[in-house]
């Protein structure tokens, strides 16, 4: 898997199309100026759009690299032929001290999996002392967390991402890949 540093990616924002695959949400709260927001769940999709509307490479970017490198697992098939992902994601470009854009700010994904995760664990196990079988449910996050490790997935952030709290000012995908073209279209009639 290619990857870039986030310095690397700031000499390459003139060429480079930048992929923000966190949710509309998360993407509100924070993003890399100049990048456009597709979420992972609806990437595959538009993959042979994005070929056509990037120009140079292609970076994936989401809060820590986790889901941007999931990304990029899941459009190896296409026929990005630059596609790299930014090495620690937005927390690391942020770490360097470069631009960011904030709006209303929110909880990042991994932060609502383990407030969530955590809730569920404490209730199963305050409520096992009155019912002895509600432990089950504590079990059942634990196992749920050890297989989210394992398989490098995550059911409890698709499922968060669904909530109304997630989905923000939402995302057209098919704007996002029109200001890709302009964007690109733009850079084109610039170099000639």
């Amino acid at each position: 898997m290619a990857k870039v540093q986030p310095t690397e990616l700031e000499a390459l924002m003139e060429t480079a199309t930048v992929v923000d695959v966190r949710s509309p949400a998360e993407y509100e709260a924070a993003h890399i100026p100049g990048s456009f927001n597709l979420p992972l769940d609806r990437l595959p999709a538009c993959a042979q759009d994005i070929e056509s509307a990037a120009d140079g490479p292609v970076v994936l970017v989401c809060r820590s690299g986790q889901r941007a490198e999931a990304a990029q697992r899941e459009l190896q098939g296409a026929d990005l032929c630059d596609l790299r992902v930014l090495q620690g994601g937005l927390g690391a470009w942020e770490a360097a001290g470069l631009p960011v854009n904030r709006g209303r700010q929110r909880w990042s994904m991994e932060r609502q999996v383990r407030g969530a995760a955590g809730a569920l664990v404490l209730a199963g196990l305050l409520a096992s002392l009155k019912f002895r079988p509600a432990a089950l449910v504590s079990m059942a996050v634990g196992g749920g967390l050890l297989f989210s490790a394992v398989s490098d997935t995550c059911a409890m952030a698709k499922v968060l991402g669904k909530l109304p709290y997630n989905q923000g000012a939402g995302c057209d995908v098919d704007a996002v890949l029109r200001e890709m073209s302009a964007r690109r279209q733009t850079m084109t009639a610039a170099a000639d």
